[in-house]
């Protein structure tokens, strides 16, 4: 039996390398490293006997485990039908680029509390996907201290345009939803709109106008209401809007949990949908199909939004690990490149809670 027992035969290893160069095993094993502990005459000769020897290092010695990248998602609700619907789809997003995903909630819908920006900055995260209500002075310079990409989902308000985006079509969303009730025979349409600083609600309120002066039909501002996203305040709006001399016909609710409060508000004065009043959201978040009608809304792919916003973290967080040149902005691209803005189409879907007017 030979000395290279339990070895292939003819396989050349660091012991023998080190026999033939009279030194030591943890010597040649210095030079194979790169490390600076080994004299110059040394490593020449160690070298040498490396290229002539045929020594050809294991591939299990060379690799190491990749650490997981790991991206956290900062919302600001997640007790609603929308944040489920995101959460689904960064989730399925993260699996599908091999990555980790980490949820914390900024409970603070005002935008003073950063509390979730000091935490974020002492987890380091290797990427990070913000869906919050308000995002304005100051914020670029904070995330941009997080040292890492940032993209945003659904951004409220016009955001800073180096830092990636990734929304929907909100304008079209609403003259889909507009066109539809026009074409139904409707002119006393109302709108209920979300908050007045979110961009979401003021792109669906201009589609809404466009729609409405593409038909010739003039907007009676007392149809425009305000809401704030929640089935109370379109149930608040609803009255307001019943309660006119003239109501409306049709409204047009920014989401379809303000549609819900449509529902409750019609239902309460015993009214019927669609028959007394009809109703169009916006989202086309899961419980809809499931209400009385089914309701006829917008469809936001709030699941490939959040995907999407996932792949792009992931795309940029990489590409700066194999970057071997200085990082560019976090959140955006590096060499100036401007930072992507991806909007995802909306369409309309016609369920039961739309007719003609009587």
């Amino acid at each position: 039996m030979s000395s290279t027992t339990g070895r292939a035969e003819g396989r050349v290893t660091i012991a023998d390398v080190a026999r033939q160069a009279g030194v030591s095993v943890p010597t040649v094993s210095k030079v194979l490293n790169n490390r600076d502990d080994v004299a110059p005459d040394t490593r020449d000769l160690v070298s040498g006997v490396l290229a002539t020897s045929g020594y050809r290092p294991r591939r299990r010695q060379r690799e190491t485990p990749a650490s997981p990248l790991l991206v956290e998602l900062v919302i600001t609700d997640l007790a609603s039908a929308y944040a489920l619907e995101v959460l689904a789809g960064a989730e399925a997003g993260a699996a599908r680029a091999g990555a980790g995903l980490v949820i914390s909630a900024a409970h603070d819908h005002s935008g003073e509390d950063r509390s979730w920006l000091t935490a974020l900055r002492a987890r380091r995260p290797r990427g990070v996907v913000l869906v919050i209500n308000r995002f304005g002075g100051g914020s670029v310079e904070d995330v941009s201290s997080l040292g890492a990409p940032v993209v945003l989902l659904d951004p409220a308000g016009s955001s800073d345009p180096s830092l990636p985006t990734v929304g929907a079509t909100n304008f079209s969303g609403g003259v889909a939803a507009t066109e539809h009730l026009l074409g139904l025979g409707h002119r006393r349409i109302a709108v209920i709109t979300g908050v007045p600083f979110l961009l979401c609600s003021q792109e669906r309120l201009e589609g809404y106008r466009a729609a409405m002066a593409r038909a010739g039909a003039p907007v009676d501002e007392a149809l425009v209401r305000q809401g704030d996203f929640t089935a109370d305040g379109g149930q608040r709006a609803a009255a307001a809007l019943l309660d006119l001399p003239e109501p409306p016909t049709a409204v047009f609710a920014g989401s379809d949990l303000m549609a819900s409060g449509v529902y409750q508000e019609a239902r309460r004065r015993g009214l019927r949908v669609p028959d007394d009043l009809s109703v169009v959201g916006f989202d086309d978040v899961t419980m809809v199909r499931f209400m009385s009608p089914p309701l006829t809304t917008v469809r936001q792919p709030l699941g490939e939004m959040a995907g999407e916003s996932v792949r792009l973290v992931v795309e940029a967080a990489r590409s700066a690990d194999g970057a071997s040149s200085p990082r560019g902005r976090p959140g955006g691209p590096a060499d100036g490149a401007p930072a992507p803005h991806v909007q995802l189409a909306t369409r309309l879907v016609v369920r039961e809670s739309t007719a003609p007017p009587r």
